[in-house]
């Protein structure tokens, strides 16, 4: 079972940046594909970012490369999103999700609030 806690979401002005962090309860180091989703009122989820176990591999939503960037600190089991030039669009509750790629199971964070606007 992995825990999964979010942080450092908040209101922002367009243009601005901000950097979630996702901090795990165990070990992510092996086997662990992290990912951050969104989702606005009224809209479907939306994968963001996903970065592999070893960081070697990433992939971004289009609405966002260029913007963003997904690391890892495996010695802190922690996964950041780093978000720039962010945009009203960008307005949503950020959750983080840990795929356990051996069993193919996912755990999910409770999110964290990210609001863009003047």
């Amino acid at each position: 079972q992995v825990q999964l806690v979010e942080s450092g979401g908040g209101l922002v002005q367009p243009g601005g940046s901000l950097t979630l962090s996702c901090a795990a309860s165990i070990s992510i180091r092996y086997g662990y594909i992290m990912s951050w989703y969104r989702q606005a009122p009224g809209k479907d989820r939306e994968l963001v970012a996903t970065i592999t176990s070893d960081g070697g591999g990433r992939d971004y939503a289009d609405s966002v490369k260029g913007r963003f960037t997904i690391s890892r600190d495996n010695s802190k089991n922690t996964v950041y999103l780093q978000m720039n030039n962010l945009r009203p669009e960008d307005t949503a509750v950020y959750v983080c999700k840990a795929l356990e790629s051996r069993v193919r199971v996912s755990y999910w964070g409770l999110g964290t609030q990210v609001t863009v606007s003047s």
